[in-house]
């Protein structure tokens, strides 16, 4: 007695979006103009931290969704985020992986995004990503939590 497998799951929908609404408010370029316009929409207080960042440091600032100002410093070493309580950046909230993903320092400033194979993926200015250089003014969405990253090098 077999399974007709091409035939066997006609009309059934076997998969499973989960829409977490607009994911991106930030343009895909990377242009100087982009991060003047990010700046411009911060407040005087996340422009002044950021002026005082240094070269090798960067920031992820929450401009949208749970802990809407939250302001987290991204130094030489990698950080992990996720829903998991040792994560070193901990977002709460059933949208977003235990392990979700990796901001990973290269050096000399310059940091990668990287999914860890989370369940509702990592976005980068709108893209799906599994690991992408980050530039300033970059949009990082993971579950409902919209990030802006700012490199010191600004």
């Amino acid at each position: 007695m077999g399974v007709d497998v091409e035939h066997a799951h006609d009309g059934l929908d076997l998969t499973t979006t989960l829409h977490l609404g607009v994911r991106s408010v930030v343009a895909n370029t990377h242009s100087s103009e982009r991060v003047q316009e990010s700046l411009s929409a911060l407040s005087a207080d996340d422009r002044e931290v950021l002026d005082h960042l240094s070269a090798e440091d960067a920031m992820l600032i929450v401009h949208r969704g749970p802990s809407r100002g939250a302001r987290f410093l991204l130094t030489a070493t990698d950080s992990t985020l996720g829903r998991a309580s040792d994560s070193d950046i901990f977002l709460d909230d059933v949208t977003v992986s235990r392990h979700h993903a990796k901001i990973i320092s290269e050096g000399k400033g310059e940091f990668l995004l990287e999914d860890l194979d989370s369940l509702n993926g990592t976005y980068l200015n709108n893209d799906s990503v599994k690991r992408s250089i980050l530039h300033s003014a970059d949009e990082i969405q993971i579950g409902k939590f919209h990030m802006l990253f700012f490199g010191g090098n600004i």
